[in-house]
């Protein structure tokens, strides 16, 4: 909904799986109408959050922007107008036909308005000629979908009460006997046509149904009342609805439907056919395509400008080369594009929007090979769902531009290249990706082959597999860009590793991967070092259709998967010592207390280098010990982030900056302006996890960069208890050398920082996890030089090496910091009654949820609640709450939301005796902590053992 409400499209309410009310709850006709109300006013109440919260965002843009100045009246009614015209299009009302019933498995469906036809044309309601043009169709839909009965005794509309004859099947509404009755008599039917058969039968293979079975009188006379099927011709008598006994057995010989579930799909989508109450939805409700060439055409299929990607501007180069492109004929395509220009002589450009995977038996092709492959299993296809714009798209005979989303320009000795960001792009290969199509026409659930495709038309394009990209542009120009086409908001939030129980199904796996990736862009297919196999979906329900359609579909034939448990994306971070941030920075300094208890457990104490960090602080030993950097890592708050990012301080930052100003004993520590502006001109490095590196003046200017005469080339190194004391190898003679000139010099060595920073933050030292929210300074240089010739050692000292230094460093410092985990948060957003709350609080209070808010639904009894959830503990929600709730709540949408410390040291003990009371003893097994609600010990645990 969210996403259909951002791209301003018209939407229509499709209700599926209504067959289940019948077949597995087992709901009367009134149940079911209720239930169906019932969730038509939740989604209703939803969309009508959803604009509530979205204008209320403008307005506080507005409000920002200024007041309005003259003829904000004439605005104020327009603005006005065009709230009422949006309310009304995303309010759904069975009356007005933009509520589609179906059953998708079945093949049936209908909608109130074609119903209400259906009734009036046949005359199933026994109206009298006086009253014949009071319930016309226009006003008889508005009684359908409605707490009201008609009463065959007098032919007059009544009010109905649900409190009164909720359960009571003589009394039924209109739309529970008139739209419900007739598909509960069908299910009943052939439900009682299929136990006859197995009963009278000895076995299951000669279980046949017929029409004369007992049970099939009953789905015929149901058939018979309320029929949505357009009027057939004589020469189209098997798609006509059955009114007879040998109808019925002719439609079964013609088809081979002998079980339950065929005959249902035979008969009832004859009935109600599914496809023409969604095309006549579609053709009602959304915009014709005047109206869309100008209003929604221009917003997504239009061809995008040179000077901008994915609306944000280039740099000015790029501009640059923009200007020197033949603006004019990239003109010429917009426009053509626009107009859906089918002149010979029109630029052809064509969008695949999606790709979907079919059988070969499916196509009509004899120049492609058998429908077999060399294993004799089915081959499968994929084909790009095409729709073309303008020109006319040709099979064979001409090479395509294939432009990717991310498709750019690029330039080079004044020549203007393009390339395709994609994967199968490499730096240095062919910067044009041209090729040929096939075209194929979609018949229903065939392709067959043409030549050409005018513009205005949809058709399938092959052999586009190996670009690896979910959308592609293609044009025959040189001169064109991609189309704009919808940015969808939606990130995975289920992960899984997939693997093939027998490992000679490892190249089936793969391609069925690929195959996976393109036809269901909501997923995410990712290779990974190790060997893992990750699959990507937004759900649960998501997740179990893409490994089902993985296993059986696009894998070529049937393997077995084995499938690891959902895997949570954590991030690792550390908190502030005790008095760290207060005016004690001596005492904090000189505290003799020991260290934190993670450093002296395994694995952690394994660490190279861990002897050389305390309290956040390391000295790191380049490999052969010719130089050490002094290290040292803070928190860093996200708003200081994001305002070292702006290069402005943003609103609510003020008092982090000033606590990090503090720490690092910058001048005027109490503003926050002046922090910000030393912390931006101390080589400010940023990346995208929300982590910083910087460097103290000091280093910036050589005077915390010292020589240190050494006559073994090492920098000196301490020795500590366990070490021998022979001073056989102490130096001479230790001195200092601040010289500017030498400062310089070793300052060119450590010009890998940046690849020692980043590559320390792609992993922590707790479970290897991506580091969030850390700065690392730079606080000193020590390079070690021999007497005679001082300068000589810098030669020893390679870019590689600071690199693995830093990154060592860095974690140690880490290790010797309170150990914080980052977890991903969701927005849950739901409906209740007042009787869900309960449960619903329970429910949320055992997984660590936290309610935001929880406000009425203007016009409803629901309650409308939005809260934030743990992704860990999000797994398995929906079936709890409804299960707790006995179904007092509406399904939960999460959303992601943000990145929150768990603020829990998951090596914390119990030391006192209170502690023991309230905590337990300590459990002996390694990195162990109380064990018991330790959740960040619980998520570490879980990580390591999943990463081995």
């Amino acid at each position: 909904l969210r996403e259909a409400y951002a791209a301003q499209l018209v939407p229509v309410l499709v209700i599926n799986k209504v067959d289940r009310l019948c077949t597995d709850l087992g709901l009367g006709c009134n149940e079911a109408y209720i239930r169906l109300r019932a969730l038509v006013e939740s989604v209703n109440a939803a969309c009508a959050a959803m604009i509530s919260s979205a204008r209320a965002r403008d307005n506080d843009i507005d409000d920002d922007d200024g007041a309005v100045g003259e003829g904000s009246s004439s605005t104020n009614r327009g603005a006005f107008e065009e709230e009422k015209e949006e309310e009304s299009v995303w309010s759904f009302d069975p009356s007005r036909g933009n509520v589609v019933f179906c059953s998708a498995l079945h093949g049936w469906g209908f909608s109130v308005p074609s119903l209400a036809r259906s009734l009036f044309k046949s005359k199933t309601l026994p109206i009298r000629p006086p009253l014949l043009r009071q319930y016309s169709p226009p006003l008889l839909r508005q009684y359908l979908f409605g707490d009201v009965r008609y009463r065959h005794e007098d032919g007059k509309i009544m009010k109905w009460k649900s409190e009164q004859n909720g359960s009571d099947d003589e009394a039924m509404t209109m739309f529970a006997e008139f739209a419900l009755r007739p598909l509960w008599d069908a299910y009943e039917g052939v439900s009682t046509a299929a136990a006859c058969v197995e009963t009278s039968l000895s076995g299951p293979g000669d279980a046949k149904i017929k029409a004369d079975t007992p049970g099939m009188d009953s789905l015929l006379a149901a058939m018979q009342k309320g029929s949505t099927a357009p009027t057939a011709n004589a020469a189209d008598e098997l798609h006509a609805t059955p009114t007879t006994v040998s109808d019925v057995q002719r439609i079964l010989q013609r088809i081979g439907a002998t079980s339950a579930e065929a005959v249902l799909r035979a008969m009832l989508r004859r009935y109600r056919p599914l496809s023409d109450a969604v095309l006549d939805a579609a053709c009602e409700h959304c915009p014709n395509p005047l109206v869309a060439s100008s209003t929604i055409r221009n917003r997504t299929l239009s061809v995008r400008d040179f000077a901008a990607h994915d609306g944000v501007p280039v740099d000015d180069g790029e501009q640059e080369c923009a200007r020197e492109c033949n603006e004019e004929e990239l003109y010429r395509i917009q426009e053509s594009v626009k107009q859906c220009d089918t002149r010979p002589d029109a630029p052809t450009v064509a969008h695949v929007c999606k790709f979907v995977v079919t059988d070969r038996a499916s196509v009509t092709d004899s120049d492609l090979p058998s429908d077999r492959g060399e294993n004799g299993e089915p081959l499968s296809m994929i084909m790009g769902l095409t729709r073309v714009l303008s020109g006319t798209l040709r099979s064979g005979d001409v090479d395509y531009y294939m432009m990717g989303p991310k498709y750019k320009l690029e330039a080079r000795s004044g020549d203007v290249e393009y390339y395709m960001m994609g994967p199968k792009y490499k730096p240095g290969g062919t910067k044009t990706v041209r090729k040929s199509l096939r075209l194929y026409l979609l018949m229903g659930s065939s392709f067959v082959k043409v030549n050409s495709v005018p513009a205005g038309h949809i058709c399938a394009v092959y052999d586009l597999e190996d670009l690896q990209l979910k959308t592609v542009t293609l044009c025959d120009s040189s001169q064109g860009m991609p189309i704009r086409g919808f940015h969808h908001g939606l990130k995975p939030l289920v992960k899984v590793n997939v693997e093939p129980v027998s490992a000679s199904d490892t190249s089936i796996l793969e391609k069925g991967l690929v195959k996976l990736a393109l036809a269901d862009a909501s997923v995410e297919v990712t290779a990974t070092s190790k060997g893992e196999r990750l699959l990507s979906c937004l759900g649960e329900i998501h997740l179990e259709q893409a490994i089902h359609d993985l296993e059986t579909t696009y894998c070529g034939k049937e393997i077995k998967l084995r499938v690891s448990s959902q895997i949570v994306d954590f991030c690792e971070s550390t908190a502030w010592f005790d008095r760290e941030t207060t005016n004690e920075f001596q005492q904090f300094f000189d505290d003799t207390s020991p260290p934190l208890r993670q450093v002296s457990i395994p694995p952690y104490c394994y660490e190279e280098g861990i002897g050389n960090a305390r309290r956040g602080r390391c000295r790191a030993l380049l490999s052969g010990r010719p130089a050490a950097i002094s290290i040292r890592v803070v928190p860093l708050a996200q708003k200081v982030f994001d305002s070292l990012k702006l290069g402005s301080v943003v609103e609510g930052g003020e008092a982090d900056i000033c606590t990090l100003g503090k720490v690092l004993r910058c001048d005027h520590c109490e503003d926050a302006e002046v922090i910000l502006k030393i912390l931006l001109s101390s080589g400010c490095t940023l990346d995208s996890n929300g982590n910083a590196m910087i460097e103290t003046t000091g280093v910036r200017n050589g005077s915390c960069i010292k020589a240190v005469l050494s006559d073994d080339g090492e920098v000196y190194v301490p020795v500590t208890s366990s070490q021998s004391h022979d001073t056989s190898h102490k130096d001479e003679d230790v001195a200092t050398n601040n010289d500017a000139e030498g400062g310089k010099k070793v300052y060119e060595y450590i010009q890998s920082r940046i690849q020692g920073f980043q590559l320390a933050m792609r992993s922590g030292p707790f479970c290897e996890e991506p580091v969030r929210g850390v700065m690392v300074v730079l606080e000193a240089v020590e390079i070690a030089a021999k007497a005679a010739s001082p300068k000589q050692n810098l030669s020893s000292v390679s870019g590689g090496m600071v690199v693995a230094a830093l990154c060592s460093g860095i974690r140690c410092a880490l290790l010797s910091r309170p150990a914080r985990l980052v977890e991903r948060q969701l927005r849950l957003t739901l409906h209740s009654s007042f009787t869900g709350l309960g449960p619903l609080h329970a429910v949320l209070s055992r997984r660590r949820g936290k309610v935001l808010t929880d406000t009425m639904v203007d016009g409803t009894d629901l309650i409308s609640i939005t809260a934030m959830l743990p992704q860990a503990e999000s797994f398995h929600l929906a079936p709890e709450l409804l299960k707790e709730s006995s179904g007092e709540v509406t399904a939960p949408e999460l959303v992601f939301s943000h990145w929150e410390i768990l603020d829990e040291d998951p090596f914390w003990i119990p030391t006192s005796l209170e502690e023991r009371e309230d905590f337990g003893e300590i459990l002996m097994s390694g990195d162990s902590s109380t064990g018991i609600k330790n959740n960040a010990l619980k998520y570490i645990r879980m990580v390591r053992d999943r990463k081995g």
